[in-house]
């Protein structure tokens, strides 16, 4: 008997599609949302069909029990196991990657692609691809916080602002609810847009995003309501944060005087040009700060300044915080996300078949 609310033609469709396994490797302090947003889907399409169209796997390297970046553990088993007979597998970033077991991670993920499964992130998981080698000629994005750090890091590599990006057999995600909309995405190819839609409706999820929507966040979200010449102006100073421009300099390159751009910087961003760019060089610095390992000294370069004193002195103004102490905070909050790992013998399990397909 056919489920209610179910064609002929969407049935038969969706029994051609078989049962696709995904298998979603967590790193310590992986995102939480990152990680719901992309099995949520998937239980709500069983849900709906009435039988299992995706299986999801949590993987970890030894089976261990890891910890979200928000401390609640989730069980796992181990990386070897899940892979026999996935289609994908996905690495799940979270704030940042450590260099704790990277080579074996990368050693897994070299592996999974060479077998055919195709590979992707989460949020910062993106890092672990790129580090494997396996993003060479492929379209690639990350969450719009990590982008400036993962293009110092990876000049070469196409990382777009995309909200995910599919490119043959990789696929990555900026995290988050783009998370969702990748699978979603993955069940328009499978089962057709009418079951993606009924389960976007399950979640609220008013629309569902593609690959050709861009991450909205930071400083691009503001530029689209303001004058050309002004976005014309704060595009020249992103692309030279390290080898800086003066404010004349930008203002002839956008086609505009030197009391033209005082006076927009003024009414449209209540800053001056002067101040505006310092900030984004600050923000840059707080970025790769964050996201990357690269010593302060090179930070303070990145980010166009030639001394670390003087570096040091506009990044407390500005963020309240000595660029040392910000690095102090992120090695102290990875050594307590570290110690929030439940035990292995926690008594935690995975799902069962009906725990995976009910309720809404």
């Amino acid at each position: 008997m056919m489920p209610a609310g179910l064609v002929e033609g969407d049935m038969a469709r969706d029994t051609a599609a078989g049962t696709r396994i995904v298998t979603l490797l967590l790193v310590e302090g992986f995102s939480m949302m990152s990680v719901a947003s992309a099995i949520e889907p998937m239980r709500s399409l069983n849900r709906l069909i009435d039988r299992e169209a995706w299986r999801w796997r949590l993987a970890s390297l030894d089976g261990e029990v890891l910890a979200a970046s928000n401390g609640i553990p989730l069980p796992t088993e181990a990386v070897e196991t899940a892979l026999s007979g996935s289609d994908y597998l996905f690495v799940c970033g979270g704030l940042r990657i450590q260099s704790v077991d990277e080579r074996r991670y990368l050693s897994v993920l070299r592996k999974a692609a060479r077998s055919g499964i195709a590979v992707g992130s989460l949020s910062t998981g993106t890092y672990l691809l790129a580090r494997a080698g396996l993003l060479d000629g492929y379209r690639s994005t990350i969450h719009w916080e990590n982008r400036p750090a993962f293009q110092e890091e990876f000049p070469d590599l196409i990382c777009t602002d995309k909200l995910y990006e599919i490119d043959r057999e990789r696929l990555t995600c900026s995290g988050g609810t783009a998370a969702m909309d990748m699978m979603l995405h993955l069940i328009i190819e499978r089962h057709g847009a009418d079951f993606a839609r009924r389960v976007a409706n399950q979640f609220h999820h008013d629309r569902i995003r593609d690959e050709r929507d861009n991450q909205s966040g930071g400083r691009q979200e503001r530029l689209a309501s303001l004058p050309p010449p002004v976005r014309a102006a704060i595009r020249l100073m992103q692309r030279h944060v390290e080898d800086t421009l003066s404010i004349a300099e930008i203002a002839e390159k956008a086609g505009m005087s030197a009391r033209q751009i005082e006076r927009l910087f003024l009414r449209y961003l209540e800053m001056s040009p002067a101040r505006y760019y310092l900030s984004l060089r600050i923000d840059r610095a707080r970025e790769l700060l964050l996201y990357s390992d690269r010593p302060i000294l090179e930070v303070a370069i990145a980010a166009g300044f030639t001394s670390t004193s003087h570096f040091a002195h506009w990044f407390k103004r500005l963020q309240g915080v000595r660029p040392s102490q910000l690095r102090g905070r992120v090695a102290s909050e990875a050594e307590t996300a570290s110690q929030l790992t439940a035990p292995k013998d926690a008594t935690l399990s995975a799902p069962s078949e009906a725990q995976r397909r009910d309720p809404p």
